[in-house]
Formats: C-alpha cells, sequence, structure tokens
C-alpha cells in the first residue's frame, strides 16, 4: 500500500514521479479508445456497436475516448490564437485564473464566428453520447477550458491535487458530461490529465460525493479528494495519465476524480477545451455568452442540444472573454 506522504506530494519536479500511475504496481488502468470507421466519421454519428461500447464505458468507468472525431484543420486554427492568449493569461500571475497552481489556467476560447466551429464545440459525436447517457437534448450551459503552462523560469512546475469537479451536494446518478477537447496532442510531458476512472460511481458513505472532499464550493482548491481514500483507491485501481489524440474527443463524468499535471515541456502550451452538457431536468442556472456573429453558426443545423445563451455585440465580448473566472468559481449546482 502506498504511504500517505507519497501520495499527498503535489510538486512535481521529475517525470518519474509526476503522476500516481508512476508510483503504483500492477497494469494501467488506461481508458477505452472508440476508433470510428470512416463512415462513422463521415456521417458524424457512431455505429451502434460503437455507441453501446461508449455508453457502457461511461457507467462503468465515466470516461471514454473517441478519436479521429474533429478536423485537425479546425483546431490549429482556434490553436494559435488561444495559445497568445494563454501567454497573456500567464503574464498576469497570481491575478489570472489559475486552477490550484499557476501552471493550470482556466481559459475560454474567442467566443466570436471566426473561432466557433460546431465540430469543435458542439461536436455531434459528443452529443450522441451525452444524450444517450443523460437524456434527449442535453443543456449546454458552460464553455470554457485550461491551459497546461510550461512554467516559467525558476518556477517548479506542479501538480493539481486529486478533485472531483462535482463539489457540491449532488445526484449519485449521471447528471453532467464534460466533453473535453484536446487542441494539441496530450502527453505525460506536455500536461495530460491524471484519471483515476471509476471513482465517479464509488460506493459507501465516506468515499462518494461531497463526504469525499476537502475545501468548501467557491474556493480555490475545493473538492480535494481525501488523502486516505486516495491510498485506498490505488490499492484497487490504479491511477493513469494517458496520452490522448489530437482529434479526439474525451468525455467524462463530471463527479470523477482527476488531477491537472504539470507541463514539463521547454515551451509548449498544451490547452484542452471543457464543455459541459446536463442532464435535461438538471436545472442549472449558467448561460453561455457567445458574440452575436455566433448565432447563425449555432443556428445553422439542429445540435440536439438546449442552448441557453446571452448574446452579446463582437466587441463587447471580444473585451471580457479573458476576465472570467477560475474553475471553482463557476455554480455547477442546480436550483432547489
Amino acid at each position: 500500500m502506498l504511504a500517505p506522504r507519497r501520495l499527498l506530494c503535489l510538486a512535481s519536479r521529475t517525470r518519474r514521479s509526476r503522476s500516481f500511475a508512476t508510483i503504483t504496481s500492477g497494469p494501467l488502468n488506461l481508458p477505452h479508445v472508440i476508433k470510428p470507421s470512416l463512415a462513422e466519421q463521415q456521417q458524424r454519428k457512431l455505429s451502434p456497436r460503437n455507441l453501446e461500447a461508449a455508453v457502457r464505458h461511461m457507467h462503468r468507468d465515466g470516461l471514454v475516448v473517441v478519436e479521429d472525431a474533429v478536423p485537425l484543420n479546425d483546431l490549429d486554427h482556434l490553436n494559435r490564437k488561444m495559445v497568445q492568449d494563454a501567454r497573456t493569461l500567464q503574464a498576469r500571475g497570481k491575478d489570472g485564473p489559475f486552477n490550484y497552481n499557476q501552471g493550470n489556467l482556466q481559459q475560454d476560447a474567442p467566443p466570436v464566428a471566426e473561432y466557433f466551429s460546431t465540430s469543435v464545440f458542439a461536436n455531434p459525436i459528443a452529443t450522441q453520447i451525452t444524450s444517450h447517457v443523460l437524456g434527449p437534448r442535453p443543456k449546454w450551459t458552460f464553455c470554457s477550458g485550461n491551459a497546461a503552462m510550461p512554467p516559467l523560469p525558476g518556477a517548479d512546475p506542479q501538480r493539481q491535487p486529486v478533485h472531483s469537479d462535482a463539489d457540491f451536494a449532488h445526484p449519485a446518478h449521471p447528471f453532467a458530461l464534460v466533453i473535453n477537447v484536446p487542441l494539441i496532442t496530450m502527453t505525460p510531458d506536455n500536461g495530460s490529465t491524471e484519471l483515476w476512472l471509476g471513482t465517479h460511481n464509488l460506493a459507501g458513505e465516506d468515499s462518494s460525493g461531497i463526504a469525499a472532499q476537502e475545501g468548501a464550493h467557491g474556493e480555490r482548491t475545493s473538492g480535494r479528494i481525501r488523502p486516505e481514500l486516495l491510498v485506498r483507491r490505488a490499492a484497487v485501481r490504479a491511477p493513469c495519465q494517458p496520452t490522448v489524440r489530437k482529434g479526439s474527443i474525451v468525455v467524462r463524468d463530471l463527479r470523477l476524480w482527476h488531477a491537472g499535471m504539470p507541463n514539463l515541456t521547454a515551451g509548449e502550451v498544451r490547452i484542452m477545451l471543457a464543455m459541459i452538457h446536463f442532464a435535461p431536468w438538471y436545472r442549472n442556472r449558467m448561460r453561455l455568452e457567445l458574440g452575436e456573429d455566433v448565432r447563425p453558426v449555432l443556428e445553422r443545423e439542429d445540435l440536439g442540444l438546449e442552448v441557453p445563451v446571452d448574446w452579446v455585440g463582437r466587441e463587447e465580448v471580444l473585451g471580457r472573454y479573458l476576465n472570467r473566472g477560475f474553475g471553482n468559481s463557476y455554480d455547477f449546482d442546480q436550483e432547489a
């Protein structure tokens, strides 16, 4: 069994110690990867067999990866702009929207038409999966992302504590799924996320929901999983830090334990988008804020989503999209 002192180390200065997966024995528990056929890619729809696999692994593992789901050109165009924005946010230091440490930044994409593609932000394969887990026409009320930043000269790379994004009293069954879209291939070197598969549906009064967490909702470090539970879980199913290919989507249960890992590269910014789909019955109050010129893009086709939006003038939205809060300041709870 792992010693608690080793499990609690949040700073990762060497590749050898950057994730719990590297200090636990036994095989890695990697996420299931679906590889759509060319016909599925062209139709932007999984076959019944692959859809069944996606739903099965969502329930079992709390996460599934689908490769070749997003056109690479759409990612490249957005990544160039968001890397520039990430450097702007990094320069703000302690005044920036960082999550747990300054190496992981909360970052919105520019919400205007030239950077908004439904293949990226409202991916039909992602929606196909979420609507079969949560119910038809999930509500899309959150659109942001995070950047794993290479450390500034003289700074030590840091990892996040293992945590859950559902840092409030929440249902014990699926109610919210996160769609992550990496803009480049994510690797352990550039800060791919550490995953604790299966932790979205742990049983027991002390190991599920907010009973397993430390920190109050709204604090910068809320949602941290209690150390003794990490030791217990690692002995049952080790965490992993997978490589996720560019062009993939990752669908994750909001309740799943995970941790942002340090970017150990010399200068490669790793950006991963995050859209949250809530069950149609879930009474979340959030709304998207998008530029008016995105409206025709969203209305061009039936996305299979309910999308509450506050439409804002282009110059106004460009003037404030980089002034959002850090991740734990968002309210993913529902009305009573």
